[in-house]
């Protein structure tokens, strides 16, 4: 038990865990400044709920991030190696960009404002791969527990930060300085990166641009036929579609003039909010050591229903402080729940050999579904009213469990896709052809 302790210590305690944290404070800063914290901006301007929700279109590089995934596994900078060097570049990138969103004035003209939030969505995602990728290269097999969790940990501080600090400042200072504020702080990525230790790869990378870029993909549709792939890739796009309808119009509802709330009445909810998707989130790794990955994915589907069901109560009673600070932090802990199981059946989807690109590829359909399928959400929300729209988002989180029986059945073993190494000298049987 001694020996147990002290390696826990030694784990934690290492560089590489330690610059995990800075990492994924790094990763987590640019994602609300696109997204809830640009619809509180953009509410308080004036600008109409159907162009807030359409900004979500932004976002459209986290899901088309897999098309340039492969040239940063096979392209190295001049300088800090394959992951780190790459990582540097985005986040000065990022720092920039979103300091150009800073100079901006949306009630004066939303196009200068959206290409600049495309372009930190574009870094953002970019640097996503790069730290994941990062992630998975530097940890050794004992050391992902501690390296995942983290991670998680900075990550959600830089949402505490961008979703829930900004807010307060915002009703004390211009949103430019809010914005002007964050780009700075994306300074500790780029000092974590350059100081973080280089990760010894054990695996060959892609030789050629052409095998990083081909091979995922055969490698899954191989693996799993043709008709089961579909329906999995299906389940990704539709498993989360409820919940990512109620995020895009959540902050523009909880600030409707209907209810009367402020921006400070709601950054307390909200900040106590993350806390409750970090117990969400412990409590499903707990869960799924006892009842399996496939069980958690059916239950907790159920419980982002309900979770939602809190938001449409809500609606329904109107301005109540208490009813609100439920309903935030009842939905956020049933999505801790639903993502921690998501994202560990999308790790059980890859194989070892391509797990950076083929986890870009399957993580960038569930952004597709988060970024792209939501957009209309406020002109729904306008047209059905804020209770129906919130019924129907609880509706909407169950139609993944009608596919679950063909690929993930209530009583399957979990099956442990291990690493083929060589499969870049197999590619003629792959084929059937050189």
């Amino acid at each position: 038990m001694v020996e147990v302790n002290k390696s826990l210590l030694q784990i934690f305690g290492s560089p590489k865990i330690g610059a995990l944290l800075f990492l994924g404070f790094s990763s987590g800063l640019p994602l609300y400044l696109t997204s809830q914290t640009l619809q509180a901006w953009l509410t308080k301007e004036g600008i109409s709920l159907a162009a807030i929700a359409a900004f979500s279109l932004v976002k459209l590089p986290y899901s088309l991030k897999f098309l340039w995934s492969p040239l940063l596994d096979r392209f190295v900078p001049p300088f800090l190696g394959r992951r780190r060097g790459w990582m540097v570049i985005t986040q000065v990138a990022l720092l920039l960009t979103i300091a150009v969103m800073a100079l901006q004035h949306p009630s004066q003209g939303l196009q200068p404002l959206i290409i600049a939030a495309i372009a930190v969505a574009f870094f953002s995602a970019s640097q996503d791969i790069l730290v994941d990728a990062y992630r998975t290269d530097v940890v050794e097999a004992e050391e992902r527990g501690a390296g995942a969790s983290i991670y998680l940990l900075g990550y959600r501080i830089a949402i505490l930060v961008t979703g829930y600090v900004t807010l307060f400042l915002a009703d004390r200072m211009p949103w430019q300085a809010v914005y002007l504020l964050m780009s700075l702080l994306m300074l500790v990525g780029v000092v974590s990166s350059i100081f973080a230790p280089e990760p010894v790869l054990r695996d060959r990378p892609p030789q050629t641009l052409e095998a990083a870029v081909k091979l995922p993909f055969i490698e899954f549709f191989q693996r799993h036929g043709w008709l089961q792939a579909l329906l999995i890739l299906i389940f990704i796009v539709i498993y989360k579609l409820g919940d990512s309808l109620l995020k895009n119009v959540s902050t523009p509802f909880l600030l409707d003039k209907g209810l009367h709330f402020t921006q400070t009445d709601i950054a307390f909810p909200g900040a106590l909010g993350i806390f409750a998707t970090i117990v969400g989130t412990l409590a499903a790794g707990a869960v799924m050591t006892k009842i399996g990955v496939n069980r958690s994915l059916w239950i907790f589907a159920i419980l982002q229903a309900i979770g939602n069901l809190a938001f449409f109560a809500l609606a329904v009673v109107g301005k109540n402080f208490y009813l609100m600070l439920a309903a935030v932090n009842i939905e956020q802990f049933c999505a801790g729940l639903e993502t921690a199981a998501f994202v560990a059946f999308l790790m059980s989807l890859c194989n070892q050999s391509f797990s950076a690109t083929q986890y870009a590829l399957l993580s960038s359909l569930q952004a597709f579904s988060r970024d792209i399928l939501t957009a209309p959400s406020g002109t729904w929300a306008q047209a059905t009213g804020w209770s129906t729209f919130f019924l129907l988002t609880a509706i909407a989180a169950l139609p993944g469990l009608l596919l679950l029986p063909f690929f993930a059945p209530w009583n399957q073993k979990p099956v442990v896709v291990l690493s083929r190494p060589g499969l870049e000298d197999e590619e003629e049987d792959i084929w059937g052809i050189k």
